[in-house]
């Protein structure tokens, strides 16, 4: 349902590099309509805005949402993206 791309930092950040985690959400067409993917994405921000503190300070990550997420409870995309983040900050 979400594919997660994440950039963590490395411990020797440069002094000039943002502190806070940075987030972007990429919902394609294929999801549905405006309506449709607009409500995933508020969905999905909600759903992460409590997962943050899992990742470390300065992460960017972006996340990709595939066409099944426009069916999907939101307990189901909370399930995929703790999976999609545990992959993410394991590797």
């Amino acid at each position: 349902m979400v594919v997660l791309h994440a950039a963590l930092p490395e411990s020797s950040d440069h002094a000039d590099a943002a502190p806070g985690t940075r987030v972007g959400f990429v919902v394609p067409r294929a999801v549905g309509p405006a309506v449709t993917r607009n409500q995933v994405r508020r969905r999905l921000r909600h759903l992460l805005r409590a997962r943050l503190d899992q990742l470390p300070a300065g992460t960017r990550l972006v996340v990709r949402v595939l066409p099944p997420a426009a069916g999907a409870s939101s307990a189901q995309l909370g399930r995929a993206l703790d999976r999609a983040l545990s992959r993410a900050v394991t590797r």
